[in-house]
């Protein structure tokens, strides 16, 4: 079965991208491709935890402001989260925004939808099976 091996956020400003996921959830970033290539390789935890690593790069050639219709159409990667609270309030305090506030899946997760500096949307997801 097809799986996801790979995601890419795509930003106005990969600096500060970088920035707000390295506070939020400790993720590393390593330069590709040389000086003219604005690539960066995120390794996002051990190679022998569950989950994938991704890639940021700049909206170069295309429209900077999300707000306006670019080529890039993405579907909401999720992360695992100890506590989506807490993630929620970190995420406010260095410039995200709530996209979607929290909710229960009913006995399994809280989830909810932030936006980044980018005003890309991800997801924050918190195990608890007595979610109601």
């Amino acid at each position: 079965m097809p799986r996801v091996i790979h995601f890419e956020i795509h930003a106005g400003d990969a600096e500060r991208a970088m920035a707000f996921y390295s506070r939020l959830f400790g993720w590393t970033f390593q330069k590709f491709g040389g000086a003219a290539f604005d690539y960066w390789l995120i390794n996002t935890g051990a190679a022998s935890d569950p989950g994938i690593n991704g890639g940021i790069l700049r909206r170069a050639g295309m429209n900077p402001n999300p707000a306006e219709p670019t080529p890039i159409v993405g579907f909401v990667c999720t992360v695992d989260v100890a506590n989506v609270d807490e993630t929620v309030a970190a995420a406010l305090s260095i410039g995200g925004s709530v996209a979607y506030p929290k909710m229960a899946i009913p006995g399994l997760a809280w989830l909810a939808y932030l936006k980044d500096t980018e005003s890309n949307v991800f997801g924050v997801y918190q195990a608890d099976k007595n979610a109601k």
